[in-house]
């Protein structure tokens, strides 16, 4: 078993925020929490965006772990904290704009200086992270101000920095700036999360998702004109109030025309003081399971597809650590998000590999 320390600064929420990752990381990894980061295998800092202090703070503890990363170089180092925060979209499922509050964004220089500082150290590949990371405005948080591709532009300059990623999206905020910046800034991985929800106009109305799927299938049509082989995933809500079968079955269609890379897809459940609780006409638990299996199973399809496609080509592979399957080997991730274990000393962590890739395994 390995073991985590986290480090929080910040608020109740984050003192929250870290006891969840810890609970996540020891369902998903098996991590066990320690007290002493001397102990630890990864090692994470939770830092708030709101107070300076504690974003300065951040370095100083980077510093005081260097040592260990020294010491014994497959021990993962990493840093968690939004650039964006809160939403201002109120789907009717959701509980962030309740929960997180309104949309407020950090600052550029905050966010570019702390990017140089983790590059010096090393760090490689940058993900922008908020509830709805591009409606991300940089400097006071009005509209007008740097988006997120004036940020991304300006990123994508720093010293050291081999690629950068951005999520969650929303696509009512996928501009045409934002468009453009996946076909002219090479580090910018070629791959988007862009939750759809939904195949059916009907549901996405029911949702409050302030988008069509016309909508939504022209910003993947422009996306793929901007940056070709740019790889789409999404997320799916099965069973929401009202969804009959012609509804599953337009989202069914969907995931066909976009053939998505990879999703996520769940059964819609009941969130207290969320809007939905109002809707009528629910889905029996078992219509539940039935489509959200179908849904899983094109998904995987799909997925496995696009996994045998890799096979014989040569990748770029950004290496993060010890595998999942085989603790010892290597892991690491292509432009694309596809995990890639391989054998190899762990002083290749950190760095990026042309690797060839010899079989598709599934998930």
């Amino acid at each position: 078993m390995q073991n985590l320390y986290i480090k929080t600064y910040g608020c109740q929420m984050n003192e929250y925020d870290s006891e969840r990752m810890a609970d996540v990381l020891a369902v998903s990894h098996g991590l066990h929490l320690v007290d002493d980061p001397a102990l630890a295998d990864v090692l994470l800092l939770n830092t708030c965006s709101i107070r300076e202090k504690a974003e300065d703070k951040v370095f100083t503890q980077l510093g005081f772990w260097r040592p260990f990363k020294e010491r014994r170089p497959e021990v993962v180092v990493g840093v968690g904290g939004c650039i964006q925060e809160g939403c201002d979209k109120f789907c009717t499922f959701c509980v962030v704009p309740h929960t997180r509050g309104r949309e407020y964004s950090r600052t550029m220089p905050d966010i570019l200086r702390e990017v140089r500082a983790l590059a010096e150290q090393g760090v490689r590949e940058i993900t922008l992270l908020g509830q709805n990371v591009n409606a991300y405005r940089g400097a006071t948080g009005l509209v007008g101000d740097g988006g997120l591709a004036d940020l991304l532009e300006r990123l994508a300059r720093i010293p050291g920095l081999l690629r950068l990623r951005y999520t969650t999206s929303h696509p009512s905020n996928l501009d045409d700036e934002l468009i453009a910046a996946h076909g002219s800034i090479d580090i910018l991985a070629p791959h988007l999360h862009l939750p759809v929800q939904s195949g059916s106009d009907r549901i996405l109305r029911r949702m409050h998702r302030k988008h069509t799927v016309e909508q939504y299938l022209d910003k993947i049509d422009r996306l793929r004109a901007a940056r070709p082989g740019i790889q789409i995933s999404s997320d799916f809500i099965v069973g929401f109030p009202g969804e009959t079968d012609a509804d599953f079955a337009a989202t069914m269609e969907l995931i066909d025309a976009v053939r998505f890379d990879q999703s996520f897809s769940f059964k819609y459940s009941q969130r207290p003081n969320t809007p939905a609780l109002k809707l009528k006409d629910s889905v029996p638990e078992t219509l539940k399971d039935e489509r959200l299996a179908v849904l899983q199973g094109r998904i995987n399809e799909l997925a496995q597809g696009y996994a045998q496609a890799l096979v014989g080509t040569r990748q770029a592979v950004l290496m993060t650590g010890p595998s999942r399957r085989d603790p010892q080997q290597l892991t690491g991730k292509t432009a694309c998000n596809r995990s890639v274990n391989m054998a190899g000393p762990m002083d290749w962590v950190g760095q990026m590999l042309n690797v060839e890739i010899t079989a598709a395994l599934p998930n």
